[in-house]
């Protein structure tokens, strides 16, 4: 058996995450490109996605963009729109969420748009509501 030169494996590889600490530029869309909040992940490299012009598209995450970020369900991303299937798109790029608030503030997405948001900034949570109930009518 040869001897290994290397400096490691797959598993060295997946402990790098060289990309966190670089700040990259804000893409904005383009023709022929929509932005769009994922709804469900459909499994096989597909999502469900609700664009902003109001269409919902089938959004396919090519393989190495699946294997290097990872997209839950309240993602902003940006979809590359098809000639021939206006019902299916690409996904290009996933959006992390202070990129979304600058896009907000730029005004390219619209103010009622929620996205997954990783703190919460002032304000209440809608799981802080008070209900009372009156059991004595049972």
């Amino acid at each position: 058996m040869p001897k290994n030169k290397g400096k490691g494996g797959k598993n060295r590889k997946r402990g790098k995450n060289e990309n966190e600490s670089d700040k990259r530029e804000l893409v904005f869309k383009e023709d022929g490109q929509e932005y769009a909040l994922v709804l469900k992940m459909l499994g096989n490299g597909w999502v469900e996605a609700n664009c902003i012009d109001g269409e919902k598209r089938l959004a396919h995450i090519r393989g190495a963009f699946r294997k290097k970020v990872w997209i839950t369900p309240g993602d902003l991303i940006l979809l590359g729109l098809r000639d021939y299937q206006d019902s299916k798109a690409d996904v290009i790029l996933k959006y992390t969420p202070d990129e979304a608030r600058l896009l907000r503030s730029y005004g390219e997405l619209p103010e009622n748009i929620k996205f997954n948001e990783t703190e919460n900034i002032g304000g209440e949570s809608d799981d802080d509501v008070d209900v009372e109930f009156d059991i004595d009518d049972i």
